[in-house]
């Protein structure tokens, strides 16, 4: 029972973190925009706090995970987001929400690098099922609460919102992290899969290319938290109806995460993860044509399709390529792509942009062509010869 414990556990800290990264700061966006009198440029900003939070503490997360287990680092995520709900009920300045935003970033650290290890550790020969199945958790999630979020911030009240909500994550989180363990080294049926240490991992052209596709694929997708919802203003539509352009891309960012893992397992990790991101970059383009509500929100999904592939995928290639001894770590350095190269690429540059140009024209075309480079790019990802590894013991 301790394996399916543990995997239960960890979905459920990775629901609640998921929800606040891709849902909650995307639904009150248009609440702090209003409050604190700011632009789109500073909004952006936001996710670019986060991600930077990710790229700092991801790597050292995946360090302190080998050494004090991976319940400790989860329990100390939960107790992190929640009383960080404290910090964000009385948003006084764009700086303040910014803060916010870093310290959520840092809670995602010490949750989503250790569940994502243990059910591999679990389940070695389905990588790609259970990493995409926890990986979709955390991002359907999003989907699920960002309509939640808002009913309760126009019923309940902002601050009233914020303080449940803390309740709430501390009290179930917690309790979803004591059975959470890894597995006794007798019980890990990949004692002898071989394993790269971080140091020979960084010389490997494998690991660059899959960094590079962190950076763009990863600006693309994240962008799309803060875009969702004024770009469906700007196309018509009213703003519950533009919530759901933010919960199609959510939706399929958490489902195709168990759905692009499984293919992964039986039809190569590669061809999945280049064919989803070919179809984000065409529906990035197709975004700049008129479209009815129905073709936007699934062009949207297409994007979602991609990002949640690249979670769900970009964790087993890694553990292909380098095995999965030091894979916090590693994987904690390729999110450095993520976090201090894609916020500012994402999020950030697309915010002000839209500032300064007054339309999406030539934001669509650029995220656009990262996803298409991002589909050649990940091609070159390939698993070591197994002669250079070390092994596993």
């Amino acid at each position: 029972m301790g394996k399916y414990a543990s995997f239960a556990g960890s979905l459920i800290v990775l629901f609640w973190s998921g929800s606040l990264v891709f849902g909650y700061p995307g639904v009150m966006g248009s609440y702090w925009k209003q409050l604190l009198n700011v632009g789109s440029g500073e909004i952006g900003n936001i996710i670019f706090f986060i991600l930077a939070a990710v790229g700092i503490f991801m790597f050292f997360v995946g360090k302190w995970q080998e050494k004090y287990g991976f319940r400790l680092m989860i329990i100390l995520g939960i107790l992190i987001s929640g009383l960080n709900f404290f910090l964000i009920a009385f948003p006084v300045s764009i700086e303040l929400v910014y803060l916010w935003a870093f310290i959520n970033g840092i809670h995602s650290c010490f949750i989503y690098i250790p569940a994502v290890t243990v059910v591999q550790l679990w389940f070695p020969e389905s990588k790609g099922l259970v990493s995409g199945a926890a990986t979709m958790i955390f991002g359907l999630s999003a989907a699920i609460m960002s309509p939640v979020f808002l009913g309760l911030f126009e019923t309940l009240g902002y601050l009233n919102m914020n303080l449940i909500l803390a309740a709430v994550i501390l009290v179930t989180g917690i309790l979803a992290s004591i059975p959470i363990h890894s597995p006794k080294v007798k019980e890990r049926k990949e004692v002898h899969l071989p394993s790269l240490t971080v140091k020979e991992s960084l010389k490997k052209s494998s690991f660059w290319f899959l960094w590079l596709v962190w950076a763009l694929q990863g600006a693309a997708g994240i962008s799309m938290i803060s875009l969702s919802v004024p770009l469906g203003v700007l196309k018509g539509l009213t703003a519950q109806s533009a919530i759901l352009v933010l919960t199609s891309f959510n939706l399929t960012n958490g489902v195709s995460r168990l759905i692009s893992g499984v293919i992964s397992d039986h039809f190569g990790r590669n061809n999945i993860m280049s064919l989803s991101f070919l179809l984000a970059g065409i529906a990035y383009f197709l975004l700049l044509q008129p479209l009815n509500p129905l073709l936007i929100y699934i062009l949207a999904a297409f994007i979602g399709f991609a990002f949640g592939t690249l979670f769900a995928v970009s964790a087993p290639l890694a553990s292909d390529c380098f095995g999965l001894k030091h894979f916090g770590a590693i994987f904690g350095l390729v999110f450095t792509a993520y976090g201090f190269i894609a916020g500012i690429i994402g999020p950030s540059l697309s915010g002000y942009i839209l500032d300064f140009t007054g339309d999406f024209t030539l934001v669509l075309m650029y995220l656009g062509v990262f996803c298409l480079i991002s589909s050649v790019l990940i091609r070159m990802v390939r698993p070591p010869d197994k002669s250079t590894l070390v092994l596993y013991k």
